[in-house]
């Protein structure tokens, strides 16, 4: 059995208010996408990494992040497509019968600690399907089209979801299958798992397991590793 690590990292940089994209932006001396695949290359449970980039920074990504930082567990870089949903499709077709499951991880997500990924890793075995995410800590409102509180909702059992997402493979690809067989696109890989009526498994995650997609991200970014840093020290 072996396990897969789909990375879709083909976002541009333009929220971040940068012209290239957001992935080879750096904190902490490294560039974002490095951080991101270190994770699984250091875990003992991935086998292969299939990394997916825009089609224009498949050779930058080979000679200055994969060759130069000696991720060796990357097994090819992909051409993304034009959703997020079409470039992780992009890497499932990737994917050989010795893939017995599959972990969905968002290139810009560098901070998530390999105890969260072999934890979820090890419930999808157990559930065949498993997410992680964190409760909402804040009050949520819903509201009418003239920005009016319709009610206050309750957050008891709400989540707001992250990644890695890791499913046994057939389930993924079925998924998948007939998300584009019915023309739907999800906001995330879950949700086509979900329409299947197949059962997944909550993992508490961590606050710190943050996106980036803001410069603000990126400052906070810089923190939480430094101060990661000076807990091991």
């Amino acid at each position: 059995m072996k396990i897969a690590a789909i990375i879709p990292a083909g976002g541009s940089g333009l929220r971040m208010g940068y012209s290239i994209p957001k992935t080879y932006l750096t904190f902490d001396s490294v560039p974002i996408i490095v951080h991101t695949l270190r994770i699984f290359q250091d875990s003992s449970l991935i086998d292969d990494v299939y990394l997916v980039v825009q089609e224009k920074d498949r050779e930058y990504a080979k000679n200055e992040i994969v060759g130069k930082f000696a991720l060796t567990k990357v097994r090819a870089i992909i051409a993304g497509g034009k959703e997020r949903q079409d470039s992780v499709n992009h890497g499932l077709t990737c994917l050989t019968h010795e893939h017995e499951f599959v972990v969905i991880h968002d290139g810009v997500r560098p901070l998530l600690e390999k105890e969260m990924l072999e934890k979820t890793i090890h419930v999808a075995m157990k559930e065949g399907a498993a997410i992680t995410g964190v409760p909402v800590k804040d009050t949520v409102k819903s509201i009418n089209k003239l920005s009016i509180i319709k009610k206050t909702v309750d957050r008891h059992n709400l989540f707001l979801i992250q990644t890695p997402q890791v499913f046994k493979k057939d389930v993924i690809v079925k998924a998948y299958i007939a998300a584009y067989q019915d023309q739907y696109y999800g906001t995330d890989d879950s949700s086509l798992v979900e329409r299947l009526g197949i059962p997944v498994k909550m993992v508490e995650g961590s606050y710190e397991n943050i996106k980036i997609t803001t410069p603000d991200d990126l400052m906070l970014a810089e923190i939480i590793v430094q101060k990661r840093k000076s807990h091991t020290q």
